[in-house]
């Protein structure tokens, strides 16, 4: 069986982490520090903040801008369910703006004519790992006064290009003031579990790191409360905020250090499954491939994910019977995403009805995820095209 995705793990990761396992610290150690400094580097930011997951990056994100009651979060609809909730997290409202439907991000244009006064945050979401038009998307909420928060969890190791052909990093670009990245089993490379902020802002980095270990500040040179500087010791620290145990250990960084020597190998090999998919799928009745923004970034986008979009009524079968035949196959597949403002919780806080965000509806409708990870060898990737094809009224091209 072919599953969506895959992890990649090798003796050396596994080697990288025993060596962390006889090391002298399995948390709280210099590998932390280690895997901020280089990922920091890898994506050109000035900051890396390395927090136990995605969800944990997303919140602090929001409490280092800031946010709070009375304040409107707009995020994209088609998303993981971490993405709106980090504002609820901090008592926001999460709202929903709709997507461009060439690369199911949010469409700037949508964002502009459905601005409403209280927005403070713009959470952009690269899906796929297909960069938002960050640009355009920065010009509409910085006007306005708001942060822009960009939600790269699909989007690590990538980039994408400015109509000048300049190729920015996704989170070393000055269009987004803090950038969030996820390292689960499933994303472009992984530490088991695990997140990271990144930031050019060295006072959101700070608070960030603060906030991510229970507010604890350690610097007796800015404690103000505890004791005397004559009774100041090593063992000394001071709770300046209400923050969370959202540390990273050294075990996962020397995972996550170890994947990142090998992220851009990662992301070459899911580049060529794509462009082996494309070319089978482009003449397909009923099914539609991925499609670019911009032609361009076709050499630098990371794609975590490969979703068609499939005419379940023109083929005569719905979406469950349709993975149901894949799998019999030896094919999985998956739905990503459920807009997230159908869900049951966002309609009954908020009063979200369909209808809201009409090209997210219907891309959810037709939206179906095929295998893709870098291990999968030409004859998986032939498998699955295979499956595909097999299917009523499609027809792949031959390979």
């Amino acid at each position: 069986m072919l599953p969506y995705g895959r992890q990649n793990i090798t003796e050396e990761d596994i080697a990288a982490v025993v060596a962390a396992l006889r090391s002298d610290f399995l948390t709280q150690g210099p590998l932390v520090e280690e895997f901020e400094r280089r990922f920091a580097a890898t994506v050109g930011a000035r900051h890396a903040v390395a927090v136990c997951n995605a969800t944990a990056a997303l919140h602090l994100a929001m409490r280092v801008a800031g946010i709070g009651p009375g304040d409107r979060v707009v995020t994209s609809p088609i998303t993981f369910l971490s993405s709106a909730n980090a504002a609820a997290y901090v008592g926001a409202t999460p709202d929903f703006s709709d997507i461009d439907p060439v690369s199911i991000t949010l469409d700037p244009e949508q964002l502009n004519t459905n601005w409403k006064d209280d927005t403070r945050a713009v959470l952009a979401v690269d899906y796929a790992g297909q960069a938002c038009d960050m640009p355009a998307i920065a010009k509409v909420a910085r006007a306005r006064g708001a942060f822009v928060i960009e939600d790269a969890c699909h989007a690590v190791g990538g980039a994408f290009h400015t109509t000048d052909g300049r190729a920015w990093r996704i989170g070393g670009h000055p269009w987004a003031d803090a950038t969030v990245f996820s390292f689960h089993p499933v994303k472009t490379m992984t530490s088991g579990e695990g997140g990271m902020l990144v930031t050019d802002r060295d006072d959101w980095a700070e608070l960030a790191r603060r906030l991510r270990s229970h507010g604890i500040e350690r610097d007796p040179t800015r404690f103000v409360a505890t004791a005397p500087p004559s009774d100041l010791g090593p063992w000394c620290y001071e709770m300046q905020d209400l923050g969370y145990n959202y540390r990273l250990t050294d075990l996962q960084c020397a995972l996550g250090l170890s994947q990142l020597r090998r992220l851009e190998s990662f992301i070459e090999r899911r580049r060529q499954i794509v462009a082996a998919y494309n070319a089978a799928f482009a003449d397909c009745d009923s099914l539609y491939v991925p499609q670019l923004r911009n032609s361009s970034d076709a050499t630098t986008t990371s794609w975590h994910v490969y979703t068609v979009q499939v005419d379940f009524e023109r083929i005569g079968i719905n979406r469950t019977e349709m993975m149901a035949m894949l799998r019999s196959r030896g094919v999985g597949s998956q739905v990503l995403y459920i807009p997230v403002h159908l869900q049951p919780w966002y309609r009954r806080s908020f009063g979200y009805q369909p209808g809201k965000c009409p090209a997210a509806e219907t891309f959810y409708s037709r939206a179906l995820s095929l295998p893709l990870y870098p291990t999968m060898s030409d004859s998986d990737v032939a498998m699955v095209v295979d499956a595909v094809s097999a299917m009523p009224h499609i027809t792949a091209a031959s390979r």
